[in-house]
Parts: structure tokens; sequence; C-alpha cells
């Protein structure tokens, strides 16, 4: 449902029965596999060595079949306020919350794969309106990625990182915002490193949970918890990447499983909350499984399994080795993240960080994990940003 007002049009969420009582019958129809063949007694991590184990796939579908409440989810995006425009020839579609703060900054959240807006509806509130005064106040704008959620899905290549980034400028400006703040993780702390690297006319600063480093340093001079870091990253490219060259290489050949089957996206997308989560037996440790499913209803009802994939046929590996990023920065480095960039590393492309966080807790997906911490650190770390680009100004 759209209503236009100038360039952007207020919409709303809303599936079709006809589309839930599909799920359903699909979900109740889905035929299994056997159980895997490396069984461990809960909890241990172990359980998930060959990728969901059954038992855990099987409450998590009756619960989705049975248990779950989609309009519960539509009607808090709906309260939050959604809005589409067009930028560029392609649909997107984006959270808007404004704040009552007279001195709040506009601030761009840009989730990642296998997320959504999903993953900021718990921190959008305090971030737009924090309960403390002393803590900063944004206008928030949370876009769905093209190919993701309710934005459109591109009908031809090109639609990489690089113009993801563009499309945000022009979508702030839109908004009325021409000067803003960003954050983001995953492919959205890509997007983010572009953006403050790209666009410092129009970016004040980032916040950044996902900060690569350029190509070929040496670990020469890192302390032995950077080595670590390090070493993790690149076990994790070298041994637990097969779904990123996947979605590079074919991804219109894993999209067919992912558009036609439900449980074949949730083993999908489960998979990922669990391996990549700071949780030691089950993702549902820190978060909720109604979070979860909203995020992965998410990409059921809006068809979004092969065009989100592509994103990685668009961009993985692509980001400029030249790039650097001159406005102030603040990075945190969550300490069950897949991927740990030492701060030697991250100097090299983040010239100005002012703030260097390392979290106790907390995974890939810390405003899902850890949300009040994780807005906590967010907005001292923006504060940390905005306080050196106003001493700059």
């Amino acid at each position: 449902m759209n209503r236009r007002n100038g360039d952007l049009q207020v919409f709303e969420a809303h599936a079709t029965d006809a589309d839930l009582d599909d799920l359903r019958a699909r979900l109740s129809a889905a035929r299994l596999p056997e159980a895997e063949t490396v069984r461990r007694a809960a909890p241990d991590p172990r359980r998930w060595d060959q990728g969901v184990p059954l038992a855990d796939l099987v409450d998590v579908v009756t619960y989705w079949r049975t248990g779950y409440d989609w309009r519960r989810f539509e009607a808090r995006l709906n309260q939050i306020g959604q809005f589409r425009t067009t930028i560029d020839g392609l649909g997107i579609h984006f959270l808007h919350r404004r704040s009552a703060r007279a001195d709040a900054t506009p601030l761009v959240l840009t989730h990642g794969w296998p997320g959504s807006v999903a993953e900021f509806i718990d921190v959008v509130d305090e971030l737009a309106d924090p309960k403390s005064a002393e803590a900063p106040a944004f206008h928030v704008v949370v876009p769905s990625l093209p190919g993701f959620g309710y934005s459109d899905k591109p009908s031809t290549t090109g639609w990489g990182t690089e113009r993801i980034a563009a499309a945000w400028v022009e979508l702030m400006g839109r908004l009325g915002y021409d000067k803003f703040v960003a954050h983001g993780g995953d492919w959205g702390g890509v997007i983010t490193t572009i953006l403050g690297g790209s666009f410092p006319e129009q970016v004040l600063g980032i916040h950044a949970t996902t900060a690569q480093a350029p190509p070929g340093l040496t670990t020469d001079g890192l302390t032995a918890a950077e080595r670590e870091w390090a070493e993790e990253t690149s076990d994790f490219w070298r041994h637990r990447a097969a779904y990123a060259k996947q979605q590079a290489a074919r991804p219109q050949t894993i999209g067919y499983s992912l558009v036609d089957s439900p449980v074949g996206l949730l083993a999908w997308i489960l998979d990922k909350f669990a391996e990549w989560s700071d949780t030691e037996n089950s993702p549902f440790e820190r978060m909720s499984m109604d979070r979860v499913l909203d995020d992965v209803t998410l990409y059921w009802l809006t068809r979004t399994g092969a065009s989100a994939a592509r994103i990685y046929f668009e961009s993985h590996d692509s980001l400029d080795p030249e790039l650097r990023v001159d406005v102030p920065s603040a990075i945190s480095v969550y300490p069950r993240d897949i991927e740990k960039c030492p701060r030697p590393w991250a100097q090299e492309r983040f010239r100005r960080i002012v703030r260097w966080s390392t979290p106790q807790s907390g995974g890939h997906f810390p405003s899902l994990e850890v949300p009040e911490s994780f807005v906590e650190d967010l907005q001292e770390g923006l504060a940390a940003v905005l306080a050196a680009a106003g001493d700059s100004s």
C-alpha cells in the first residue's frame, strides 16, 4: 500500500492471508533429511559441525507453523514508519524514525546478509529518543538493500556497494539530510566505509562493526592478540565461507531453493545466526526466535532469497584497495564476530579513528544479540565522531 508524498511514498507492510496460508502449508509438507551423523548432547557448539541440527530445525519449523505471528512484526514496521522512493530507476524501501530532539543528527543504519531491517527495529526508538539527555539523539533511517525486503529487485547487473552508497546519499538528501552519520556491519559495514571514504562532504563520520583493512598487510608488529584476530579471520575465509563463494559465483542456482522452500531458506539463514553469534549451543541463547523468524519470513514473503544473494555476485572482494576514509571513524570489534581487524591494519584505511571499542560480548549481529549494549556503544562512538567533526569544521 503506497501513498505518494512528493518523491517519497508512505508504505505499509501487509502480506496476504493467502501467502501466510501457503507458508504454513509448505511447512507442513516439508521433506526433511535424516539427522546429522555428528551427534552430541546439548549444550555443545559441536552439535552444529555439519550445519543446523535436525532437532533444532524441527523445533523452529514447528513454532514457525503454529506459534509465530507475522502480523506483530508488520505492525511494528508500520509503527516505526515505512517509505519507498525510486533512486536511479530502482524502488528503495526504508524505515524513518525522526527524533523529537532539536539537536538530533541524521543517521543511516545499513544491514547486511542474511540480515534485513529487522536487525534494527529494537534499537531505533532509543537511538531517536534516548532515555538519557546526555546521549546523542538521531533521526534514524534504515534502508533495505536493493534486492532485500521491500526494496525492488535489480533486473540488471550493476547494483554493487558503490552504487548503493551513492543511492544512500541521494536518499538522505531527499529527506532533507544534507549531512549525516552512518553505521553498518557486514555488507552495511562495507557500504558505510564507502560512504565515509567517497562522500566526505555529506558524511560527518561513521561507525562500523566491520572494518576491512587494505589487502596485503603484514602481521609484523602486531600483538599476540592481534595476530590471533588475523588468523581467525583468515581461517574463516579459508574454511567457513563456502556460502559466500556460492552466492558470489552461482546466486541463481542457490536462489531456486531459497525462494521455493521455506525450510531451505530457514536452514540457510539460521546456520549463520548460529555460527556467527556469541553463543555456545543455540542462537536463541541471545536472540529471540521471533526476531530470527521476522528476518527469515521477510525474505520468504518478498521472495528475495535469490536477489539478496546477488549482492555477493556484484561486490564480493570488490572494496577498492586504495579507498581511504578521512572522516572521523569509530570502530567496534565484537569478540565473536567473523572478521576482526587489528587496529594497526584498520588505521591504514581509516585515517581518523576517534574511538576503538572491543565490547565484552556479542558477535556478528550485536543489535539482536546485545541490543542495549550495542546502542550504548553506538551512541558513544557517534558522540566521539560528532565531537571530532565539530572540532574540524
